[in-house]
């Protein structure tokens, strides 16, 4: 499996292409449709992965989900996020209130998407719609984990108590690599470390 990472001018946030087999799923929307379809360079696309709503991972999820003919999945609680002007954060006022395109994850499972196996996990905290997916050991964190540090929680829609019980529930997970929202990748070993620092910053 092959992961490429786009950087959007959006915040700086995102988008990973994950590979296997000439079939792809995108992760996160920041980035605009030209330069994904570029990238992409005619594999197939065979659905996308939202990590959250906040606009600079979710702007241009619809035109993703047409341009490729696919749905789009995410947690059940992104419609909040997507359609309220506060909580998504956009910088132009926008919301994205079109969600015929999307496919709502209610619970932790497991999706079968053509040949990938993706595990889904809810994990509240940086906001109610956050969603970590793993995909062959490797995890997709969005704004929850990032290198060095985890999301912040001092947003609309963010949660302290709801951060600290997600940290939890990924200490326990088993994964090899961490693809954030924002800024490089990282090892296991070097985020659960960052896991055990933020969970005590937490309950400070």
């Amino acid at each position: 499996m092959k992961i490429e990472r786009l950087v959007s001018k959006l915040l700086e946030s995102n988008v990973y292409l994950v590979e296997k087999d000439d079939n792809v799923i995108i992760v996160d929307c920041g980035c605009e449709v030209e330069s994904v379809v570029e990238a992409v360079r005619g594999k197939k696309v065979v659905g996308i992965l939202l990590t959250h709503g906040h606009y600079d991972h979710s702007k241009y999820c619809n035109e993703y989900a047409e341009k490729f003919g696919v749905k789009i999945y995410a947690n059940s609680k992104i419609a909040e996020t997507l359609t309220d002007k506060i909580a998504i954060y956009s910088e132009d006022g926008n919301i994205i209130s079109d969600l015929s395109n999307f496919i709502f994850i209610e619970d932790d499972c497991k999706l079968t998407i053509e040949n990938f196996v993706v595990e889904c996990f809810s994990c509240g905290g940086h906001c109610k719609c956050c969603e970590c997916y793993i995909i062959e050991g490797n995890l997709f964190a969005g704004d929850v984990l990032f290198e060095r540090s985890i999301g912040r929680t001092d947003l609309k829609g963010s949660d302290k108590n709801e951060m600290y019980d997600s940290l939890c529930k990924l200490e326990n997970l088993n994964f090899d690599h961490t693809y954030s929202g924002h800024g490089e990748s990282t090892d296991s070993v070097q985020q659960k470390k960052n896991i055990a620092v933020y969970k005590r910053f937490l309950t400070r």
